[in-house]
């Protein structure tokens, strides 16, 4: 996944959401978003990778979240071990994120450059790790968030790259419409960013050492680069709800809607899946 902006105890009402898009390969093997078991039985609400059994986005039926993105690298180390098990791992665990962050530092740099947001919305702790990182002398660095609207794309958290700060723009504009909505027409600001195809000005194009027309075609919020047949594969909004009356003890309401992307015409309209449960 390449472009995240969530936001995490803004407000009393939502107080998590989370709209991200996904770029990847077009003919790498996915399944959409689904509610699936890993191998140890546990369930896991996400869409998956079947080429190496991960997810990008998931989150489990008691509320544990992760989601994360690749860092964009000038030479991209041979990684012995594929970054969307993160994620399973940590919607598998029943550690907290010190635990957790502890148990993978021996394994971090076997992986592909990373960021890793993990957390529990019914426990409200939230935690960005990186593989990637000068602050940390171990190789992995890690830090407690506090409530914010941050963004993510492949660099370090809240790197201010032009689609990263529309994408947070957007969600904070969301936010504040949501505030008195009766629908869900506060997300049309982020549905738009998320689908937003201009790209950034040459002087504003990140440089990550990749060949200047990569950086172009990567620097819009919604990528399509057919000529290395590569693109945003998927958009996904997570929104977590303050019920007004509880159901068995039961105080959110988690809607996750997927819109699966396949670039075969210029005009296609995407394939949406869409998921309710509360925790």
């Amino acid at each position: 996944m390449c472009l995240i902006a969530f936001a995490i105890g803004v407000s009393q009402r939502f107080p998590l959401v989370i709209a991200s898009n996904r770029d990847e390969f077009l003919d790498r093997p996915t399944l959409p978003l689904d509610r699936w078991q890993t191998p140890g039985g546990q369930e896991i609400i996400s869409g998956r990778d079947l080429r190496a059994g991960g997810t990008w986005l998931g989150m489990t039926p008691a509320g544990r979240v992760a989601f994360l993105t690749n860092v964009r690298e000038a030479e991209p180390k041979v990684a012995a071990f594929s970054r969307g098990e993160l994620v399973t791992r940590w919607l598998e665990s029943h550690s907290d994120a010190a635990a957790f962050a502890s148990l993978l530092e021996k394994d971090s740099q076997r992986y592909g450059g990373f960021n890793l947001v993990l957390g529990d919305v019914q426990r409200n702790g939230w935690t960005w790790m990186t593989n990637r990182s000068l602050a940390s002398s171990s190789g992995l660095h890690f830090e407690t968030l506090a409530p914010g609207v941050y963004g993510l794309s492949n660099a370090a958290l809240d790197t201010p790259w032009p689609k990263t700060l529309a994408l947070k723009n957007a969600l904070r504009a969301s936010l504040e419409q949501g505030a008195i909505a009766y629908d869900d027409s506060w997300q049309d600001p982020l549905w738009a960013a998320l689908g937003d195809r201009a790209r950034a000005p040459t002087h504003d194009v990140p440089k990550t050492a990749s060949r200047e027309a990569m950086e172009a075609a990567l620097s819009s919020a919604f990528v399509q680069f057919p000529d290395l047949g590569y693109g945003t594969r998927s958009s996904t909004i997570l929104v977590a709800s303050r019920m007004l009356e509880p159901i068995q003890d039961k105080v959110l309401r988690i809607d996750m809607e997927e819109q699966t992307h396949f670039h075969k015409s210029a005009d296609e309209i995407p394939v949406a899946s869409s998921i309710s449960f509360v925790v």
